[in-house]
């Protein structure tokens, strides 16, 4: 412990204020007569870390950002758009955003020029964030997998996830955040020329290892584009595919969950369904599903939401979220 009359904070304070350094600052007040009394400021030190111990959660309030399905591309006004989310974003009181996929539309059908031109203008527009930024792949980053229209196969460096990985970086890592674990899942795998939710084999063991070394008491949050839980079939059921996954949901996500569940899994942020949902699991787990910023037909309206983004909030360990309507009206 150190403390001091000198410090930055303190110098234009009254002769009665000591200032003591610990990983926070305090600013604590001797008695009048005495400034410099130790036993004055030990009992006052005091007072206040048993009180921050009493709190333990206090300094680990955070906020951010959870922007899924951009879609960003050179029409419709979608870059205008994306850019207002930003500034309406940069607004808000948060750490840092995460994306939750489908960043631009599209690469599936290969043109590198027009695939190239939709990374950069992602990657250009997301320098606007005034924090750190987090991405997370979906599938219409998946460069020129439907063979059939791109001609392209493995043999082109940037096919599948070669481009986003050039442009973003890699396709599924994790970080620590304020006694926060964050996991950033890749949820696409391609399958006969098309895109389905998996965690493919390679990635499984990379997560069983990541969360060898965490705490069980540690709180953990995963980001994937495709979903693990969601009512979405139940509340719009399509002929036929009640009961299939293909890129509706991860087809391996009971091997995933069992995986995370073996950890203190507190929230799983998901996309691609262009829907809003939060769903509690076992008292547990918050899976939330987080609309779109591009709405539903992709810039062409809002059904099911509006264009909009989530700003979630972790206060004493309590998981809270508003859904931000940014204010875009679509342009045909």
């Amino acid at each position: 412990m150190r403390y001091s009359r000198d410090s930055s904070i303190s110098k234009n304070l009254p002769n009665s204020y000591l200032t003591i350094n610990l990983p926070c600052r305090l600013i604590i007040k001797a008695v009048p007569s005495s400034p410099y009394d130790q036993k004055t400021v030990m009992k006052r030190f005091f007072v206040v870390v048993c009180w921050l111990i009493s709190y333990p959660s206090y300094s680990q309030d955070f906020s951010f950002i959870f922007m899924t399905d951009i879609h960003v591309k050179h029409e419709n006004g979608a870059a205008i758009a994306f850019r207002k989310a930003i500034d309406t974003a940069n607004k808000l009181p948060a750490d840092f955003v995460i994306t939750g996929g489908d960043l631009v539309f599209d690469v599936l059908r290969g043109n590198k020029p027009r695939a190239d031109s939709l990374f950069q203008l992602y990657k250009s527009t997301i320098q606007h964030f005034r924090m750190p930024v987090y991405n997370c792949i979906g599938n219409h980053e998946l460069y020129g997998i439907y063979k059939h229209e791109s001609g392209l196969d493995s043999t082109d460096k940037d096919y599948k996830y070669g481009m986003y990985e050039r442009y973003l970086g890699p396709i599924y890592y994790s970080f620590d955040h304020k006694g926060w674990h964050f996991i950033v899942l890749n949820s696409i795998e391609e399958n006969n020329n098309r895109y389905i939710g998996l965690v493919n084999a390679r990635q499984v063991e990379w997560l069983k290892k990541d969360l060898a070394a965490v705490g069980d008491d540690t709180p953990v949050a995963v980001v994937t584009h495709i979903p693990l839980v969601s009512s979405f079939q139940q509340v719009f059921p399509s002929p036929g595919n009640a009961t299939a996954a293909g890129g509706q949901w991860i087809s391996n996500r009971d091997e995933v969950l069992s995986l995370l569940n073996t950890k203190n899994l507190k929230l799983v942020l998901q996309g691609h369904l262009h829907w809003l949902e939060d769903i509690n699991v076992r008292n547990k787990t918050r899976f939330i599903t987080g609309g779109a910023v591009a709405g539903r037909p992709s810039w062409r309206g809002t059904r099911h939401n509006e264009e909009g983004f989530l700003h979630i909030k972790i206060k004493n360990g309590e998981i809270s979220w508003d859904y931000i309507d940014y204010g875009w009206e679509a342009v045909e």
